[in-house]
């Protein structure tokens, strides 16, 4: 293993370190080289959750984790099942298919599967309840 190490990070393997630790911190390095690593962002809210002790902080910085992981790629598929029948909608670079046809916001979308306005993230899971409506 301190070989695969040395090739994998071009200095030796420090020798206060056991041999799971070693393994450990060599896989994750492995996989950062093959899939890419942290980014700034992720690295920035990891910092400040280690700085904070009060979890409402930790809290938001989730919160604020989960928004930004909620952003739509293009080529991206949602599905949703209503009234026994599953859809699927295709996020475009400017809107969003379903059947055939463009919209160009997921409340829209929505709407066109029930009728009835709703939030559109909210209808296909990308966001929770408020806190308000989740306590009643």
């Amino acid at each position: 293993m301190r070989l695969r190490w040395q090739g994998v990070t071009g200095r030796s393997a420090p020798v206060h370190l056991p041999k799971h630790l070693l393994f450990a911190m060599l896989a994750y390095r492995i996989q950062a080289d093959a899939f890419g690593d942290l980014d700034a962002g992720m690295v920035q809210i990891l910092k400040a959750a280690v700085g904070s002790r009060e979890p409402a902080t930790i809290t938001k910085l989730i919160d604020r984790l989960d928004q930004r992981n909620q952003e739509l790629a293009p080529g991206a598929i949602l599905t949703r099942e209503w009234n026994g029948r599953d859809h699927r909608v295709m996020v475009l670079a400017d809107g969003f298919a379903l059947e055939g046809k463009t919209y160009d916001s997921l409340s829209k979308v929505a709407f066109a599967i029930t009728g009835t306005r709703w939030n559109g993230p909210r209808f296909f899971g990308l966001r929770a309840a408020t806190q308000s409506a989740r306590q009643q």
